[in-house]
């Protein structure tokens, strides 16, 4: 049999477990895997040493083409994706002008996108007062969840994102729940964290550790546990989007044991650096939920490990250098988001599997398969034969420093500038293509494709 490509003697990473063995693909597809494949291929990687996974899907990424280009665009955003070990990703509705809460801005977005990305791709519609008449036409020109804010969010500049009340919140809820979608949830109780902020910032107090005071773990909770009600009385199917804290991994985990159809997501930063390190690294590691203090990172991850956390993303969420400056080193000033898609996989590969034994299986269905299912991307996610070869391959043993020159973003910074990592991705194939390799760097023009959800019963994804 002759193949389009054939990786050997690598380490796979299958759903249940690790074995050697030889992938064949053709024509975008896994064609066959066998401990040694006879077959002839155009070509051969050989991954010996290294481990061959299904490649993450991101689902929490803020491009902001059109409008904000010059924030992060299809085609900087795509490339640090791609380097990072991501095949596909899914773009948050904000902070693109306009937001994608309308039909029109939708297909603004996808006039966008086209031609412009390295890897695979779909979209969020956004949930905002005033816009649940919109709802449908969304879900009917292809995104494939939809997400709110339960915090304040926005500016004043026409077409912006806009937080939901809780009208909002209940009612949308309702129509998705009709529209057989998930909602991914921003979850932070807007009233007391604005009131808290302006507390601080009355009196002066504007440090890194007073940001993270004014918006304490509990308003986080309150936050969950008011969608996790309506979510109950709607019907509707819940993701609540980086969750900081175990108290609200326990409040969501409690609702799911009780029958209700919800996931969670967390994010390589609340594993990895906790206030104390925000306050050495600055306006860079800025981010809302904030940040945690040792203590509460430890609790977090015994959560992850305990199996309770369904997705690893990387709320990727870029802007200006300026944006990340003030003279005064005010925090409240400073714009809240994370630069740090390229990074992912080898950080979070390196600090859970090799530095907390967390199974690699585990892991992969935290980036990979627990994404493609919740989110019906149904051809993705995991290394069977039918799938798409969205694969990447992973050396365990590489160590490298994290350096600007190196970024792929619009922007060159990042709070993991200058960390040490045990671990590197070496190579990433989107549908059997090479679109990334260690030595190369980005390889050949964009090839992503636009994906639509592909809906099946209702089922709670599970860790």
């Amino acid at each position: 049999m002759s193949y389009d490509l054939i990786i050997r003697n690598g380490s796979v990473v299958f759903r249940d477990d690790v074995k050697k063995a030889d992938i064949a693909i053709q024509n975008g597809k896994i064609a066959a895997i066998a401990e040694r494949l006879n077959g002839t291929s155009v070509q051969i990687v050989d991954a010996a040493g290294q481990l061959v996974m299904p490649g993450m899907i991101d689902t929490h990424v803020h491009i902001c083409e059109p409008g904000r280009t010059e924030w992060e665009g299809f085609e900087s955003g795509s490339k640090a994706l791609a380097a990072g070990g991501t095949t596909s990703y899914i773009d948050m509705p904000l902070n693109a002008l306009p937001a994608t809460t309308t039909k029109e801005a939708l297909e603004l977005k996808l006039a966008a996108a086209e031609g412009k990305n390295y890897i695979d791709y779909a979209l969020y519609g956004g949930v905002i007062p005033g816009n649940l008449q919109n709802l449908q036409e969304l879900s009917d020109a292809g995104v494939v969840a939809y997400k709110c804010f339960m915090a304040t969010c926005g500016s004043d500049l026409p077409g912006d994102f806009k937080n939901v009340d809780d009208y909002t919140l209940y009612k949308g809820m309702k129509r998705i729940a009709e529209l057989g979608h998930v909602l991914a949830i921003h979850a932070e109780n807007a009233e007391i964290t604005d009131q808290l902020a302006q507390e601080m910032i009355k009196r002066g107090k504007a440090s890194a550790t007073d940001y993270v005071a004014s918006r304490p773990i509990f308003t986080e909770v309150d936050a969950v546990k008011r969608a996790l009600l309506f979510g109950k009385e709607t019907g509707c199917k819940l993701h609540f989007v980086h969750i900081s804290s175990a108290d609200a991994v326990e409040e969501i985990i409690k609702a799911r044991n009780q029958g209700q159809n919800v996931t969670l997501e967390s994010c390589p930063h609340y594993f990895t650096i906790t206030t104390r390190q925000f306050e050495e690294i600055g306006p860079l590691a800025k981010c809302s939920p904030p940040l945690r203090s040792e203590e509460e990172q430890e609790k977090l991850w015994e959560a992850l490990k305990q199996f309770k956390i369904d997705m690893l993303t990387s709320d990727h969420s870029p802007c200006p250098p300026e944006m990340k400056f003030s003279a005064t080193n005010n925090m409240f000033e400073v714009w809240g988001g994370i630069t740090g898609c390229q990074n992912n996989v080898d950080l979070m590969f390196d600090e859970a599997v090799k530095k907390r034994n967390v199974p690699v299986t585990q892991f992969v269905r935290m980036i990979a398969t627990n994404p493609a299912e919740r989110f019906n991307l149904r051809t993705k996610g995991e290394i069977a034969i039918s799938k798409d070869a969205d694969i990447i391959l992973l050396d365990p043993n590489q160590s490298y420093v994290v350096k600007t020159e190196n970024y792929y973003y619009r922007h060159k910074h990042s709070p993991y500038t200058n960390r040490k990592i045990d671990c590197q991705v070496s190579k990433t194939f989107v549908r059997g293509q090479l679109v990334y390799d260690v030595n190369e760097g980005i390889v050949g023009e964009p090839i992503g494709q636009l994906l639509l959800s592909q809906k099946t019963p209702d089922h709670i994804v599970t860790s």
